[in-house]
């Protein structure tokens, strides 16, 4: 089978997958209907200050595993869901920092700089419109590039990388993420560190569980819903509680404006917003592609060479980056929604997840089976099918129905999701602690993840209070079971030699990098101080 047969199967398998309904006679399957309902639901939550796209995913991957079971049949619909969440989420942010002035994610506070001014000056609509052509514009060229990468990349890793390598890969990759994320290397280094400590209780080989104490219950170890739930989305509900707690409660209504002159986009504002766009999405495409760096690094860089390119280029009677500039907004959100597609890159092609939409996509690929996220993913077999294959082309095909929705219902959807952010938080977080706690149960149905899920959540929650950051945690627990797998697999294949990562000149410059990039971010670190 070719390539061509494999993208035809893809798309087959979403638009024919098991049918829902029909409509005037017209089979509509499951898929496309899972990924119009997270695409919404994402763009809902996006817009409410507090929440984020990987919260929903966290709390419906489970419910939905539950409704849709461990068959094969189950991938694509629920994976649907998950990426149309992410999809909506990256253009949901922007309606309550232009709208209110209220950043619900980091990188979403630098389009508060020129938004919110815009909504002040009675161009709010425009603004919306603004965020919506440039997040839809980046988000569509990030999904072409990792369309076009992520099997070279895994072709590349399949044919050069053997054992010792890709556990060298792997170290790598941690070293990387707790480097560049956590506040500080120490910080992240040590989060990644708690990881691979978690995950590695209760497990060993012959059924000789480790650091289990004697306890039936660590003995099967934990489960890996508790502990990333509990961690990500827990933990932050309690600092988020804890905060609403000692915040001092604000008097009165969100403003409002009148819209004032004409909403709507040009052809020659677009055209003037296109440079912008374009760098912006090749910065966040590049940053995206790299585990672990994240979104708000893209929307500040992506916003400084926007300015300075603004400052040449603009003329005299426009507004300065800061004052509710367009490009302003353009240049940020581009940037950050460009990440969310190249962040995938690592994801399909190594099994690496770089942020924390990614770690939910492959938490639904480990829970359901038939797919694991590799190198593997991508071997073009002529004789017979790779399922692997198919279902990675059926993403592909998902990601691109969610941009086409994007581009089609997602704008008016977004300028009408104004109102969610008028949720009060002493509401809102109980709800989600709620329906986290419910959305464990119904997967483990056991009482002790519940408890285990409180007791990560403690573990996140005082995490954040030193500032270090959970993400690099909840990573290594994803790829702590590789790390050993691929380990063991290398210590064998070489004959039982302890020194197996310095066995080729690849590995040892893994190994290399891996130090180097940790004393490196330390030394940048210490010179910032």
């Amino acid at each position: 089978m070719g390539t061509l047969d494999y993208i035809w199967l893809g798309i087959l398998a979403v638009f024919q997958g098991p049918e829902l309904f029909s409509i005037f006679g017209l089979p509509v399957s499951v898929t496309l209907v899972m990924i119009l309902f997270g695409f919404l639901t994402g763009i809902a939550v996006g817009a409410t200050p507090g929440l984020a796209g990987p919260i929903a995913m966290a709390i419906a991957l489970p419910i939905l595993i539950s409704i849709f079971g461990y068959t094969p049949d189950a991938l694509l619909p629920v994976m649907g869901f998950l990426i149309g969440v992410m999809k909506g989420a990256t253009i949901g942010g922007a309606v309550p920092a232009i709208l209110f002035n209220t950043p619900g994610t980091p990188d979403a506070y630098m389009t508060t700089l020129d938004g919110y001014p815009m909504a002040q000056k009675g161009q709010a609509r425009k603004a919306l419109r603004v965020a919506h052509f440039s997040s839809a514009s980046g988000d569509t060229f990030s999904d072409i590039v990792l369309i076009i990468c992520a099997p070279f990349l895994a072709l590349l890793v399949e044919a050069y990388l053997d054992f010792p390598e890709k556990t060298a890969l792997l170290i790598l990759s941690l070293s990387f993420i707790g480097a560049v994320i956590g506040g500080s290397p120490a910080k992240g280094v040590l989060s990644t560190g708690l990881g691979l400590l978690a995950v590695y209780i209760g497990t060993g080989e012959d059924f000789y569980p480790r650091m289990s104490m004697g306890s039936d219950h660590l003995s099967q170890g934990f489960p890996i819903a508790t502990s990333v739930l509990g961690v990500l989305i827990i933990g932050a509900v309690f600092k988020e509680m804890t905060d609403l707690w000692h915040q001092q409660r604000k008097s009165g209504t969100p403003p409002q404006f009148t819209d004032e002159g004409n909403q709507r986009l040009t052809r020659a504002e677009i055209c003037r917003l296109l440079p912008f766009v374009g760098r912006s999405a090749l910065i966040g495409t590049a940053i995206g592609a790299l585990p672990g760096i994240g979104s708000t690094l893209a929307a500040t860089l992506g916003y400084t060479v926007g300015r300075a390119r603004h400052a040449r280029t603009k003329s005299a009677n426009a507004p300065d980056f800061g004052e509710g500039a367009p490009e302003g907004i353009a240049a940020t959100e581009a940037a950050n929604s460009s990440v969310s597609g190249a962040n995938l890159i690592p994801v399909l092609s190594l099994g690496i997840p770089g942020n924390a939409a990614a770690v939910f996509l492959i938490l639904a690929a480990e829970s359901i089976g038939g797919f694991n996220p590799g190198p593997s993913v991508f071997r073009f077999t002529q004789d017979v099918v790779n399922p692997e294959l198919v279902i990675a082309f059926g993403l592909f095909t998902a990601m691109f129905i969610a941009n086409a929705l994007n581009w089609t219902i997602g704008g008016l959807f977004m300028r009408s999701m104004g109102v969610m952010v008028r949720i009060p938080k002493h509401i809102l977080l109980p709800t989600v602690l709620l329906l986290t706690l419910t959305a464990i149960y119904v997967q483990e149905t056991r009482i002790e993840a519940i408890w285990f899920a409180l007791g990560f959540g403690a573990l996140g929650y005082v995490m954040r209070l030193l500032a270090i950051s959970p993400l690099p945690f909840v990573i290594a627990f994803i790829l702590g079971g590789k790390l050993e797998e691929s380990a063991r697999q290398a210590f064998a294949a070489t004959g039982g030699d302890a020194w197996f990562l310095f066995s080729s000149p690849i590995s040892i410059g893994f190994i290399a990098a891996s130090i180097g990039i940790i004393l490196f971010s330390a030394r940048k670190k210490k010179h910032a101080a």
